[in-house]
């Protein structure tokens, strides 16, 4: 990725200090959905890391990988998968409960995929301490998935997922990291 690109990505991504809560430098990408040329651009960029994976699913978390990875899903011609947060879902489920930088919450998959041998990408918005992607790759592996990559358009480095998504052999990417959680 050139510095142009990154540039344009972190420059529509806003900083709002102490949310949810004090100490906590929130970065919006909401701002970055706004301008249709910093998401298209985010939207190419995170299917350029998947170059040379064979993707049959890409698998979102509520919310904003939502928004992220049904786009990457319709341009790529695959299948998508949501992730959603408790009691979201009006059929049978898995659920997974997990640990956020700043509590705890659940996460939930249709217990009817049947994804068994299938290869899926997981996409979210931003990858802090690693809590919510473990928790998605369990429901992945519930459904018989292959998680065979997760991608991010922020990663918060110093919050310390890397070492948690290594441990499990998860491999991941992100387009740009803030230092400074």
């Amino acid at each position: 990725m050139s510095t142009i690109q990154t540039t344009i990505l972190k420059d529509n991504i806003r900083t709002i200090p102490d949310f949810p809560k004090p100490g906590i430098l929130f970065r919006d990408v909401t701002t970055l959905m706004r301008s249709p040329e910093a998401f298209k651009l985010s939207i190419e960029l995170l299917i350029e890391e998947l170059a040379g994976l064979d993707v049959d699913f890409i698998a979102g978390i509520e919310s904003r990988g939502f928004v992220f990875g049904a786009a990457m899903a319709q341009k790529m011609g695959v299948g998508f998968i949501p992730i959603r947060k408790k009691g979201k879902l009006p059929c049978e489920v898995h659920q997974v409960e997990y640990q956020l930088e700043y509590g705890t919450d659940i996460l939930e998959i249709d217990k009817t995929i049947n994804a068994n041998g299938k290869n899926i990408v997981l996409v979210d918005d931003l990858l802090a301490t690693g809590g919510t992607v473990l928790a998605a790759a369990t429901l992945i592996e519930k459904v018989q998935g292959s998680l065979i990559k997760s991608v991010f358009v922020v990663d918060l480095p110093e919050l310390g997922a890397k070492d948690k998504l290594d441990e499990r052999n998860i491999e991941f990417s992100a387009l740009i990291s803030y230092e400074g959680h």
